[in-house]
């Protein structure tokens, strides 16, 4: 898969509000089981479940199994994949320019 596609990927994968819910709520807490998130969101554990192997197969997040759970990280490459991209997208300033 190419950078773009890549990126493409995860942007898509972000673009739904629980998705982006729940990459938020991983930056701040790691290593979350998935059951944790039915707490935090109106979704089933099967709506949840969805997400997140979107999310996964997007590159955003990555999985540890702990016991008969399954923990949820954010890849921080995911991060600076996109990171780069945004900051590639911003405006040459005009000192940068000529």
């Amino acid at each position: 898969m190419t950078t773009n596609q890549s990126s493409a990927a995860m942007l898509k994968a972000l673009g739904h509000p629980v998705r982006l819910g729940i990459v938020r709520a991983l930056a701040v807490q790691p290593e979350t089981c998935a059951c944790d998130f039915t707490e935090l969101f109106a979704v089933s554990q099967p709506t949840i479940s969805q997400h997140l192997k979107v999310l996964r197969e997007a590159g955003v997040v990555s999985t540890r199994r702990r016991g008969v759970q399954i923990c949820y990280s954010v890849r921080p490459e995911a991060i600076a994949e996109l990171r780069e991209l945004l900051e590639g997208l911003a405006p040459a300033a005009l000192a940068d320019v000529g």
